[in-house]
């Protein structure tokens, strides 16, 4: 065999070490194949399930164990190469296959961590409940910085630096990253800030009195926050402004105000008290007024050329459109008693 490989100018197929090598990958490649399929038939089973753990566990797995499975199946291929050729090259597969390996299981974290935010999210809005996505944002991305941070800290360790050596010279260095720094470090306590205290969640709308900001909050990262303008433009607010201006958040307002002065006429100054009595009645028997807030009616200025009086209630819904229909159907029932008085 020896012999005839070499006649054909294949002389490597003789080696010794060839057989133990196909050997290896045709293992990788089976064992790839079986966890492929036995992972296509876990996420099947467990998406029949209602908790939020199993599936996310398998979809996360997928592609982080197959990759596992070809970096130690190459390794090992390559530590027996290594073994008979006694290349110094091959002294690197080792730690290289470590560091591999950390990033793998980094990666799996990272995407399970996905996974059960994703998971969270989907089952509380098909049970009808509240989500707050916020909350489950941030947690999700500080659980998926702390893998990251852990994942570098161990390869490091793993190639042989020296981590003790690291973490005390980021005392110093920690001080001229801060100077250079100080805008991206506010703006991420900025949105650490926004992540604790919660002024506002995704989905909301919010104003500022200092600053031209208004606008529905799309998302909010740990540097800037997305918000949506009325007039459909993107607008891009960097944290830390957040932690120096007033933030007015409407959407989670009570009630909404009607607040409204209507004028007579002089001559009709004789007509001015039962108009308010029969204005007030009505807005404490309409089924829209909220009667439980503040709700006043009453004849309250001679002005230049008209007798005013004022209304001041509160509906009981928030919704933008909703309430200008019912301030509009109010606004029209004070006509009709206002033409009823002559």
């Amino acid at each position: 065999m020896k012999e005839l490989a070499q006649q054909l100018g294949l002389s490597f197929l003789a080696e010794p070490w060839l057989p133990e090598v196909l050997i290896v990958i045709l293992a990788v490649l089976v064992v790839n194949v079986a966890a492929y399929y036995l992972l296509r038939h876990a996420e099947r089973l467990t998406a029949r399930t209602a908790t939020v753990w199993d599936d996310a566990v398998v979809r996360a797995a997928a592609k982080p164990l197959r990759v596992l499975v070809w970096l130690v199946g190459i390794a090992a291929a390559s530590d027996i190469l290594g073994k008979h050729l006694g290349a110094p090259i091959f002294d690197f597969v080792p730690p290289l296959r470590n560091v591999g390996v950390v990033g793998c299981l980094a990666w799996f974290m990272v995407l399970l961590t996905g996974n059960i935010a994703g998971n969270i999210v989907s089952l509380r809005l098909a049970a009808g409940e509240e989500v707050d996505r916020t909350t489950i944002d941030a947690l999700a991305k500080l659980a998926k910085l702390t893998v990251l941070v852990i994942a570098v800290l161990v390869a490091m360790q793993t190639l042989g630096i020296s981590i003790s050596g690291i973490l005390a010279a980021g005392g110093i260095g920690g001080i001229a990253v801060g100077f250079a720094a100080k805008d991206l470090l506010a703006n991420f306590f900025g949105g650490l800030t926004i992540y604790m205290d919660r002024p506002f969640s995704v989905g909301e709308w919010i104003r500022s009195p200092d600053k031209d900001i208004e606008g529905t909050v799309e998302y909010i990262s740990w540097r800037h926050t997305r918000i949506r303008r009325f007039n459909k433009n993107p607008l891009y607010v960097p944290n830390a402004l957040f932690t120096t201006i007033v933030v007015e958040n409407p959407s989670r307002m009570s009630n909404r105000r009607i607040k409204e002065t209507i004028g007579l006429r002089y001559e009709d100054i004789d007509k001015v008290a039962p108009i308010v009595a029969d204005v007030k009645e009505m807005l404490q028997t309409h089924p829209e007024i909220d009667t439980g807030q503040t709700l006043i009616v009453n004849f309250d200025q001679f002005a230049d050329s008209s007798l005013n009086f004022f209304i001041y209630t509160f509906t009981k819904t928030t919704a933008w459109v909703r309430y200008h229909e019912i301030k509009q159907d109010v606004l029209l029932k004070v006509a009709d008693i206002i033409a009823r008085h002559g």
